[in-house]
C-alpha cells in the first residue's frame, strides 16, 4: 500500500476484472502479469487460478485515482490508502472466504461489498 502507481489499464473493453479486496481495475494479463499492486500477498503473478478467485469482471463505474492521499472520493471510496490507479466504485460479490481468511493472517482490512 504505496504511493507507486498500479498499472493502468491497457483496453477498457470486457477483458477489465477489479480486485474483490481493494477494487483494483486491470486487465486479466496485467493481474497475471504483475499482480496486485495493493494485494500482492494474493501472489496472482504466480498462481494464474488465483486472478479469478479473488478478482471479478462485474463491477460498477471506474474511477481514476492520482493522489488517494489527498482525493475526497478516494477517502470516501475507502482506497485513499491504495497506490496510485483504476479503481471500481462497487463490486457486488465477496471475497472467497480462504482469501478472507489469508487477509487475516495479512493483517489487512476486507471490506465486504453491501447486498445490492
Amino acid at each position: 500500500m504505496g504511493s507507486a502507481p498500479a498499472q493502468i489499464p491497457t483496453s477498457f473493453g470486457h477483458e477489465l476484472r477489479a480486485c474483490l479486496r481493494c477494487r483494483l481495475v486491470k486487465t486479466y494479463d496485467q493481474f497475471r502479469d504483475a499482480g496486485c499492486e495493493n494485494c500482492p500477498f494474493f501472489k496472482m503473478e504466480e498462481d494464474h487460478e488465483r486472478i479469478v478467485e479473488v478478482t471479478t469482471p462485474n463491477f460498477n463505474g471506474i474511477i481514476s485515482v492520482m493522489d488517494p492521499s489527498r482525493s475526497w472520493a478516494a477517502r470516501w471510496l475507502r482506497i485513499s490508502k491504495f497506490a496510485p490507479g483504476c479503481y471500481t466504485l462497487a463490486v457486488s460479490e465477496p471475497l472467497p472466504e480462504e482469501m478472507q481468511h489469508l487477509c487475516q493472517e495479512e493483517r489487512v482490512q476486507y471490506v465486504p461489498p453491501k447486498r445490492m
